[in-house]
């Protein structure tokens, strides 16, 4: 048996949709747009260097979703599919995942940015598996602005994927092949847990391990 494991970010798409979503919110006035996006710089150029607080992270990025209502969130965020993620997306990409779900019994994004940005995106894949952070939500079904549980990065997200075969009823073991796509040396972790890592687009220290592991190496055009 298969399983199929991508990231999303920098990796099925050419740019990254958390840093998207804020320069998106910015453009529609929700907040400061030059403060924010100095904010929002620093954070994914500390996610780049492996340095990212993600505590730190994730109460910048998931405040905005307790400030407004979901009516208003899942507007803006047709919104931005259209004009920051369709963009982002090759056909090559797309190509990739039709041809790994053909191969695999089982196939999932895994991302650290949260499951509101996310799911309408692993729909425009066809991917009906979505391992996410998660945003709080309330009693009233509005976001919070806090996390539920672990967040889905670094060896986070091995907790994560553990408790989703779970729900399914499976386990790591019952794969024969366990495949995972990435471009980020902060999923070094469970790059290393898989079978067969796949380095996609790699940042500087992934291509290096990669290339000292023998690890395949996929350029995805933009």
């Amino acid at each position: 048996m298969r399983l199929t494991l991508f990231d999303l970010d920098n990796t099925l798409l050419s740019g990254d949709s958390d840093f998207e979503w804020g320069l998106f919110l910015a453009s529609q006035g929700v907040h400061d747009r030059e403060a924010y996006e100095a904010r929002n710089l620093a954070f994914y150029e500390a996610y780049k260097a492996g340095t990212l607080d993600i505590g730190e992270f994730l109460q910048f990025q998931l405040g905005p979703l307790g400030r407004h209502s979901r009516e208003e969130l899942d507007h803006w965020h047709r919104q931005f599919m259209k004009a920051h993620i369709l963009p982002l997306i090759s056909s090559a990409a797309r190509t990739l995942v039709r041809e790994e779900q053909a191969r695999s019994d089982l196939v999932a994004i895994v991302t650290a940015t949260n499951r509101f940005v996310t799911a309408p995106i692993a729909a425009e894949f066809g991917i009906t598996h979505l391992v996410a952070t998660e945003p709080e939500v309330g009693d009233d079904g509005q976001f919070t602005g806090g996390v539920r549980g672990i967040p889905c990065f670094r060896e986070g997200k091995i907790a994560c994927v553990d408790a989703w075969l779970a729900s399914l009823g499976r386990r790591w073991n019952e794969f024969e092949t366990t495949v995972f796509y990435s471009d980020s040396l902060n999923d070094l972790p469970l790059l290393t847990h898989v079978t067969h890592p796949v380095a996609v687009n790699p940042d500087p220290t992934l291509r290096a391990h990669a290339h000292t592991a023998r690890w395949p190496i996929l350029e995805l055009a933009a």
